[in-house]
C-alpha cells in the first residue's frame, strides 16, 4: 500500500478546504469541495462509474428529498410562522420568549431536521426580534444551540443521525435515540437558555411583549403541508407503538420522509416549484460524499493503519468527534468514523 493512497489525498484536500473555505479568496461552498473531491477519484479512474452510483445510498438520498419537500413547503405556504405564532404566543416577557424559541425550536428540530428549522427560523426570529425590541444576536444565538442540540433527540433530527440510524445497525432507532437521549437534550437545551441569560442580560430584559398572529401565505399548501407533517408524526408515532407492541411494522425511516411529502407532491399546484427549490446542494453534497468515501473505504488505508486501536472506545471518539467536528462539518467525519467503527464490530447492544 502506498504511503497515502489518492483518494486519501483527495480526501485530506476536501477537508483542508472545507476548513479554510472561510479564508480563501475564492469562496466555495461545502458541497462544491465534496462535489470537486468526487469527480476528481472518478475522472482519475480511482473508483469505476458502476461503483460509484452504487456507494451512494439511496435511503439517505430519498429521505432528505422527502423531508426537503415538506420543510419548504411549510416555509413558502407561512404555516411554519403561523404555528410558530401559535406556540410563542403565551410568551409573555422576553425571558419566556426566549424559554419557547429553545425549547419549541429545538425539540421541532428532532422531527423536521434542524437544517430546515434553522433556515426557517431565522427569518422568524429577526421578525420577533424586531416586533418586540430584542436584540437579534442572543435569539439567534438561541437559534442556533436549540436546532443543534434539540436534534440530537431523534434519529432524523440531523443528517449525521441520519446515517447512524440508516447504516449503524439500530433495529429501533426512535426508541434507542429516546432512550439514552432525552433527557441529555432536555437537560442541555435548558442549560443553553441560562448561559443565554447569564451571558446576555443586558440584552434580554424583562419587560412584557405582545404578539400579532402571522398571516398564512398559501392556503392550499398549508393544508397540504399541515397534513404531510401530521403525516410524519403519525408514521414516527405507529413505529414507536409497534415496536414497543412487538408488531414491529416494517416503517422505514425513509418510508417516514417519502410518504409523507406526497401529498405535496401528488396534489399541489406548486409541486414544480417545490422540487425546483428544496435544497438540491445538500443532495449534491451527499451523493459526492458516498462516492468519495466509498473510493477512500477501498483503498484499506484507514483500515490498516488503526489496527491495535480501539476506535470504539468512548472517550477517543468524543475526543476525535469533539476535536474533528471544529474543522470539519460533522457528516462527513460521521461518514468517515462510521464504517469504521462497524469493521470493529460496534453496534446497538
Amino acid at each position: 500500500m502506498d504511503m497515502f493512497p489518492f483518494p486519501v489525498i483527495v480526501l485530506l484536500a476536501v477537508f483542508i478546504l472545507i476548513t479554510l473555505r472561510q479564508t480563501i479568496k475564492i469562496k466555495l461552498e461545502i458541497w462544491q469541495i465534496m462535489l470537486l473531491g468526487a469527480i476528481t477519484v472518478l475522472i482519475t479512474g480511482q473508483i469505476p462509474i458502476k461503483s460509484a452510483v452504487r456507494s451512494i445510498n439511496i435511503d439517505v438520498m430519498l429521505f432528505l428529498f422527502g423531508m426537503f419537500v415538506i420543510g419548504y413547503s411549510l416555509e413558502a405556504s407561512g404555516y411554519l410562522s403561523h404555528i410558530t405564532y401559535k406556540f410563542f404566543k403565551k410568551a409573555k416577557t422576553s425571558h419566556s420568549l426566549l424559554f419557547a424559541i429553545i425549547f419549541v425550536f429545538g425539540i421541532g428540530s428532532a422531527i423536521l431536521m434542524n437544517d430546515t428549522l434553522a433556515i426557517v427560523g431565522t427569518p422568524a426570529i429577526l421578525l420577533l426580534s424586531r416586533k418586540h425590541r430584542i436584540s437579534a444576536k442572543p435569539m439567534l444565538l438561541a437559534l442556533c444551540f436549540a436546532v443543534t442540540v434539540g436534534s440530537v433527540l431523534s434519529p432524523i433530527g440531523n443528517p449525521q443521525n441520519l446515517l447512524i440510524a440508516i447504516n449503524g445497525n439500530i433495529a429501533n432507532p426512535f426508541i434507542t435515540f429516546l432512550k439514552y437521549l432525552l433527557i441529555p437534550t432536555l437537560i442541555n437545551l435548558f442549560l443553553v437558555y441560562l448561559l443565554i441569560i447569564v451571558f446576555y442580560k443586558e440584552h434580554i430584559y424583562r419587560w412584557s411583549i405582545i404578539h400579532s398572529e402571522e398571516p398564512i401565505k398559501d392556503r392550499k399548501l398549508a393544508v397540504l403541508s399541515k397534513f404531510s407533517l401530521y403525516l410524519v408524526l403519525f408514521m414516527i408515532i405507529l413505529k414507536i407503538v409497534s415496536v414497543a407492541s412487538d408488531i414491529n411494522l416494517d416503517i422505514s425511516l425513509t418510508s417516514i420522509a417519502l410518504v409523507s411529502s406526497f401529498p405535496i407532491i401528488l396534489l399541489s399546484e406548486r409541486r414544480f416549484e417545490i422540487i425546483k427549490k428544496i435544497d438540491w446542494h445538500t443532495l449534491i453534497f451527499f451523493a459526492s460524499m458516498f462516492v468519495l468515501m466509498e473510493c477512500v473505504w477501498e483503498t484499506k488505508f484507514f483500515q490498516e493503519m488503526i489496527n491495535g486501536i480501539d476506535v470504539t472506545s468512548i472517550p477517543l471518539i468524543l475526543v476525535i468527534s469533539i476535536i474533528l467536528s471544529q474543522f470539519i462539518s460533522n457528516v462527513p467525519l460521521v461518514s468517515l468514523y462510521l464504517p469504521l467503527l462497524l469493521h470493529a464490530g460496534a453496534g446497538e447492544k
